[in-house]
Formats: C-alpha cells, sequence, structure tokens
C-alpha cells in the first residue's frame, strides 16, 4: 500500500532511533535492523487505518523488541529466560508503552560510529550509514554511488554480516578524531545531506527529513569536537546551503535554480551563523574540501544577486578544492564557474575532460553542458542537451525543469 506522506515521513525520521535503541540493548546489528524493518512494515500497514499512536516512537521499539526476541527463538540462540517474560505479553496487542518508556538518550552517533567500524571498507562504512542512520533506500544509495542496485545491496548485506564476525561494540571510539574513521562519517553525513537537498529519485525535489538527520548529527560531532575543523566545515556548509531551501521551489514544486531564485526568502539567521563560522574556522584550523565548499557557498549566499557574484573567487576556491579532493563533480561545478568568468566556451572545453570518466552520461553532466550552450547562444544544441538530461535525471523536478529549459530554448 501506498503510505500517506506525513506518515511515511514520520517513519523514516523515526527509524534510526529505534534501530539505535534496539542496538544499544541487544548488541546484534544484522538482527535489529531486521526487527527494526519489520515494525516498519507493521506500523506501514496499521497506521493509514487506526492512526498514528500517539506515542509512535515507543510503539515502534515495543514491536521491533518482539520481532527481534521472535528472531532469536527461532534461531535458538538465546536461552528461554531472556524471552520468557515476553511470554506474558498479549502477542497481537501493540499497545505504545507510556512516555516514560521511550529512550532518552540519542543514540544515533553511536549507531553512525559503529556503521563506520574500520573492520569494514570504506564503501561498506558509507553504505551501511546511509542505510541504517539516514534511511535510504537501497536503489538511493546506489544512485548516490553510481552503481547498480544489486551490487548496493551486497555490499550492505556482506557489512552486516561483517560487523557480527568482528564483534562490534555499540560506542563512540575513544578519540573520534583520530585516524580516518572521522572522515568516514563526514563523507556519510556529506552524502545522507545532499540527498535529502536533492532527492536523486522520485517525485519530491527535496527530503526534509534527511537534511534534519544530518544537521542533527553534525552539530552534535561538532559539539563533541570543536577542535576538528573538517567537522565545522561541514556544519556551516550544510547551513549556508540549506539557508536557500525555501527559494528552490515555485508553484506546484517547480525547480527554481540559483540564479533565479527570490534571495529574499534565503534564511538569513542560517547564513550569519555559517559564515561566522567558516570564517572562524578558516582562521584557526588546517584547510579541508568541507571547509572550502562552505566558503563557496558563503560566497553565494553573501552575493544580492548572481550577477554580483564573485566568480572569480568561487573559481579560485573550486581550483583549490580540486587539489585537495580531485573528484569530477567539483571539476563539473568547476566548468560553470570557468563559463562565468572566462565564457561558456571555456567551461564546454573543461566538460570534454569528463566525457569518458565516471560522470560520462550523467544527467548532470548533459544539464551543465546544456547552460554552457545556451549561455553561448547554441540554442538548438542546448535544447537537446536538456532532453537528455531529462530523460536520465531521475527526481521528477529535475525532469519538469530541465524539459522546460528544453522547450525556452527552441521557441
Amino acid at each position: 500500500m501506498r503510505l500517506e506522506e506525513p506518515v511515511e515521513e514520520l517513519l523514516r525520521t523515526l527509524a534510526s532511533q529505534v534501530l539505535g535503541s534496539l542496538v544499544h540493548r541487544y548488541g546484534d546489528f544484522a538482527r535489529c535492523e531486521d526487527a527494526v524493518q519489520e515494525a516498519l512494515i507493521a506500523a506501514g500497514d496499521t497506521w493509514p487505518r487506526s492512526g498514528v499512536p500517539a506515542h509512535p516512537l515507543g510503539w515502534l521499539n515495543t514491536v521491533a523488541a518482539r520481532r527481534y526476541i521472535d528472531q532469536v527463538r527461532a534461531d535458538g540462540a538465546r536461552e528461554r529466560r531472556e524471552w520468557a517474560a515476553l511470554d506474558a505479553m498479549p502477542r497481537d496487542a501493540l499497545v505504545a508503552p507510556p512516555p516514560d518508556a521511550e529512550p532518552a538518550r540519542d543514540d544515533l552517533l553511536e549507531l553512525l560510529f559503529l556503521c563506520c567500524h574500520p573492520a569494514l571498507t570504506v564503501p561498506s562504512q558509507m553504505a551501511l550509514t546511509l542505510r541504517a542512520v539516514g534511511g535510504l533506500t537501497t536503489g538511493e544509495i546506489a544512485a548516490a554511488f553510481l552503481v547498480h542496485e544489486k551490487t548496493m545491496g551486497q555490499r550492505i548485506s556482506r557489512a552486516k554480516q561483517r560487523l557480527q564476525e568482528v564483534g562490534a561494540q555499540f560506542e563512540l571510539p575513544p578519540d573520534p578524531e583520530g585516524g580516518p574513521r572521522l572522515a568516514v562519517v563526514l563523507h556519510v553525513l556529506y552524502l545522507m545531506f545532499n540527498e535529502g537537498y536533492s532527492a536523486s529519485v522520485g517525485p519530491r525535489l527535496r527530503r526534509p527529513d534527511l537534511t534534519r538527520q544530518a544537521l542533527h548529527l553534525v552539530r552534535r560531532l561538532h559539539a563533541r569536537l570543536p577542535d576538528s575543523g573538517e567537522t565545522a566545515g561541514l556544519l556551516a556548509l550544510m547551513l549556508l546551503t540549506e539557508a536557500r531551501s525555501a527559494a528552490r521551489t515555485g508553484p506546484g514544486g517547480v525547480l527554481v535554480p540559483l540564479a533565479e531564485q527570490d534571495r529574499s526568502r534565503w534564511d538569513t539567521a542560517a547564513i550569519a551563523e555559517g559564515t561566522e563560522l567558516i570564517a572562524r574556522t578558516l582562521a584557526t584550523r588546517p584547510l579541508g574540501p568541507y571547509q572550502v565548499q562552505a566558503a563557496i557557498a558563503a560566497v553565494h549566499d553573501e552575493a544580492p544577486s548572481v550577477e554580483a557574484t564573485d566568480w572569480p573567487q568561487i573559481l579560485a576556491l573550486y581550483e583549490i578544492l580540486e587539489r585537495l579532493a580531485p573528484n569530477p563533480v567539483t571539476t563539473l561545478n568547476r566548468a560553470v564557474a570557468l563559463g562565468m568568468v572566462r565564457g561558456p566556451h571555456a567551461g564546454l572545453a573543461l566538460l570534454r575532460e569528463l566525457e569518458s570518466g565516471v560522470l560520462a552520461g550523467n544527467h548532470r553532466l548533459l544539464a551543465v553542458r546544456a547552460h554552457l550552450l545556451e549561455r553561448a547562444g547554441e540554442a538548438a544544441d542546448a535544447a537537446a542537451a536538456y532532453r537528455a538530461a531529462a530523460r536520465l535525471a531521475g527526481s521528477l523536478p529535475e525532469q519538469r525543469f530541465l524539459v522546460q529549459r528544453a522547450a525556452h530554448c527552441a521557441t
């Protein structure tokens, strides 16, 4: 059945909290995730008909715990005394516990670091975290990594099995700022936020549940690690990016590009917080990729119009970013800035370097090409590129926008 949007979003929001609570209690990640998925299915079947319970988190925790115990019983993996008390409860009475039964602690950071366990490969750490903490589907994660859904499903299954094999503990590492584990955690939060800000598939442009979750976690991480420049940089980047969210859609949910947004609708408080944070961090911490991206976002947010934007500074920052962390998406963004500074043909020449790489056939590469061709006055070629990009885009709002741009160029 198709869930009502408020119920679906509520379940997405609560899923990671329930999983964190269950793993904290039982320490068995694979079984706990299966139990939470069963609880979500039960809620998806029950809530639209009978209404959302007064304490939905407690309801899900109760049902997930029962499903977990049932799994343990079926597997014969626990002594009867560990679940005997459950037998006294009615098996079909899914009654929410009182409010004080809901967990007071927030287990999401611990869950995040568990998913980023060093026994896993970096791609597996990222995929498992996006699934368990971000609530993304396997297909959405595969789209973010530019791989097939089947490949991603196998990666996630192997990661859960590996955690069980090594006896991974549900706890924060003693020094989370040391080593590569923090870098993986930050990258996962970055991907989670991006998927929430620009959904890769589906009818909605944004998924506010993901952006809120990512912001919540990076704020907690920054509070725990105030001396981490890249944690501060990522928080600033999220604030400065999310500040523009209200202006990104017009009537009917149509996508509004940055150049056409009503900047009076931008969140000035978030811009001020993000700008102050990145200015302080750049002055006191070693330079990192998230800090550079935050600086780019700050230049955009402080400009009164697209014409008044300091494009030479943005181009210089993208060049720094490419040296710090070479990435085809960064090169794609640099092509846009290069086109603004040196003309669209300079940007198009840079795009040719990406045609045989991982972005070949990607709708974003085609959309940037179309944008630069349009600015160069090559309307027919721009329209064709926009149409090709629309055919490949997974997001319906992006598809509509690209089709509209193609029609505009064709007239």
